[in-house]
């Protein structure tokens, strides 16, 4: 049998990635797309997510995990204000550090051991000290101080005036956020920048926040709730984001992480007449599980969330090394 008879197969052979200094990350990726495993799913996930980049395509972003505190603030805020989402779908967690980064506060270098010290003694010294842990980020406990302050001050007394008929939706206090964030961190002169909500209200890109509940901001809003007429509409939001989901004549979904984010930004197609011509995936949650983080984008296909013609790649890695190399890769071919 010759190779041109073989159905599953076709003469495409794998080429050696040829890296060399000063090469642009486009041109990395494209090295890449030579390669199998990782490397060609990467390269395949860059194609797809420039794709979705393109002013005909609703993008749907969903953004799990510790992504601010990590350092990917900035990549998210900057494809908020170039016009590259949509809907951001993302946790009270990281709307809770995104915060304290806007208002004065900084996330630190740190690390998992103590020197000399088993993990456990490490934490509990750190414990000790009023800094919380991320894996090897730090936080000083002082700023979630500061965050609430902020809350009390600037942004719930606002929302608990529009509650007199009824609760808010989480959108709008995500938009609450936003403009409250923008305003400190220009009038504070504040030198970092003021980051993900305050580019979402700048720009008029809605942030949905399902599970709200499960966090800082979340636990705020709740303790302002007990003294005020202030209350949030857990459905209040749903309508819009569908809507947004069932007038899109082409849409694209990228998923960071797993979780709430991931699940509310895929359900939105459940409704609609059409689902997602695109998505892209960066994860390390494995699917024989069974669980809704490690489901593959294959598998959403079946329940009516990606179109059976959709363009589709999963990379297995941590994002906060994928991430930058996904939208740096797209830019260079988009720009």
């Amino acid at each position: 049998m010759s190779d041109d008879e073989r159905e599953t197969f076709s003469h495409d052979p794998i080429d050696h990635a040829d890296v060399r200094g000063g090469m642009t990350v486009g041109e990395l990726v494209e090295q890449y797309g030579a390669a199998g495993i990782g490397a060609a799913d990467l390269h395949e996930a860059v194609d797809i997510f420039a794709a979705m980049c393109d002013d005909d395509v609703t993008t749907f972003v969903g953004l799990a995990g510790a992504m601010v505190p990590t350092g990917m603030r900035q990549i998210v805020a900057d494809l908020i204000r170039d016009g590259h989402v949509d809907a951001l779908v993302t946790t009270g967690a990281n709307l809770t550090h995104d915060t304290i980064e806007a208002i004065g506060g900084k996330h630190h270098h740190g690390a998992v051991h103590g020197e000399g010290k088993s993990e456990r003694e490490h934490d509990e010294t750190l414990r000790d000290e009023g800094v919380d842990r991320i894996y090897n980020v730090y936080l000083p406990q002082e700023h979630f101080a500061l965050f609430e302050s902020h809350l009390r001050d600037e942004v719930f007394p606002v929302l608990a005036e529009e509650c007199d008929d009824g609760g808010v939706s989480i959108q709008r206090l995500t938009e609450e956020l936003g403009r409250a964030n923008a305003e400190v961190n220009e009038s504070e002169d504040i030198d970092e920048g003021a980051g993900i909500a305050a580019a979402a209200y700048e720009h008029d890109v809605p942030i949905h926040c399902p599970a709200v509940q499960d966090s800082v901001l979340g636990l705020q809003s709740w303790m302002y709730s007990q003294t005020s007429p202030f209350t949030l509409d857990a459905l209040g939001d749903m309508t819009a984001i569908t809507d947004l989901a069932y007038e899109a004549d082409e849409a694209g979904a990228l998923v960071v992480g797993g979780g709430v984010p991931k699940n509310y930004v895929l359900q939105t197609m459940l409704v609609s007449p059409d689902a997602y011509d695109y998505a892209v995936q960066l994860t390390m949650d494995q699917p024989n599980t069974g669980g809704l983080s490690g489901a593959t984008l294959d598998e959403a296909r079946s329940w009516g969330k990606l179109e059976k013609a959709a363009r589709n790649a999963s990379v297995y890695a941590d994002a906060t090394i994928t991430l930058p190399l996904l939208v740096a890769g797209a830019r260079e071919r988009i720009e």
